[in-house]
């Protein structure tokens, strides 16, 4: 061989460090997405179950906007069988609770039936913006 011919070096242990790296840099991306779903999430507990069951109720009763609208909207019988979804936990769990958790349901299930009895079975609907016509006449 003459000098000027390039020496060809073959490296047979860069395709497996690649690969390891591929691997390790795999986990940590499933770590931490596993680590921030589980962040993201309250800790599930009795409270947090009376809280969820009476913002569905809340929300069928059209103290929150609906989503897709950004209206509330008030559904009588959905807000109802959370009330009673509430009633019945409150009923299943009675002597298991301590005094925070029974004075939450309690509470939480009173506050939701004054709501459902004075809320109208509907909102008024909006009327049409009608166009106002000027009393001033143009020359």
């Amino acid at each position: 061989m003459s000098e000027e011919d390039p020496k060809i070096i073959i490296d047979d242990d860069w395709k497996s460090q690649v690969e390891k790296e591929k691997e390790q840099l795999q986990e940590e991306i499933e770590k931490q997405a596993s680590e921030g779903e589980a962040s993201q999430l309250p800790e599930a507990s009795f409270s947090m179950l009376v809280t969820t069951l009476a913002m569905q109720a809340g929300a069928s009763l059209g103290q929150f906007p609906d989503p897709t609208t950004g209206k509330p909207k008030i559904e009588k019988p959905i807000a109802k069988h959370y009330i009673d979804t509430l009633a019945v936990l409150e009923e299943k769990t009675k002597g298991n609770l301590d005094k925070e958790e029974a004075d939450l349901i309690n509470s939480t299930i009173h506050q939701l039936r004054m709501a459902f009895v004075t809320m109208p079975n509907s909102l008024p609907e909006e009327a049409p913006v009608e166009e106002k016509k000027s009393s001033i006449e143009l020359p």
